[in-house]
């Protein structure tokens, strides 16, 4: 299944994006892409990736995870991972990029560290 993103636009200037299907090379993760990029072309600066949906990534799907992490740290914002299933849970911590990215038990948790 490709991957999808729905768009929960929060108060100020951050967004939840809940995330469902595999998170691999091809169009449906370039459309992903675009999602996020114009969510911070209009200014959205914090983000909350749930990835709950997620069955699976290759590195296309890692890249692009660590690509919005850094044009938001670009912008002095933040981006949180919720809900990862064990597979992708496995994967960023194989490649070590659970050290740069913020990984949070479930949805509220990254809401409540966005609040801080």
């Amino acid at each position: 299944m490709p991957v999808e993103a729905r768009i929960e636009l929060l108060p100020g200037d951050a967004a939840i994006f809940t995330l469902s299907g595999a998170m691999t090379m091809g169009q449906s993760l370039k459309a992903v892409d675009g999602q996020l990029q114009n969510a911070l072309a209009s200014g959205i600066r914090h983000m909350v990736l749930d990835l709950n949906g997620v069955e699976y990534a290759d590195s296309a799907g890692l890249g692009l995870l660590v690509h919005t992490f850094g044009l938001l740290n670009e912008r002095r914002g933040t981006l949180r991972l919720c809900s990862i299933q064990p597979r992708l849970r496995t994967m960023l911590h194989t490649t070590r990029t659970d050290t740069i990215l913020t990984l949070d038990g479930n949805r509220e948790d990254s809401l409540a560290a966005l609040k801080k």
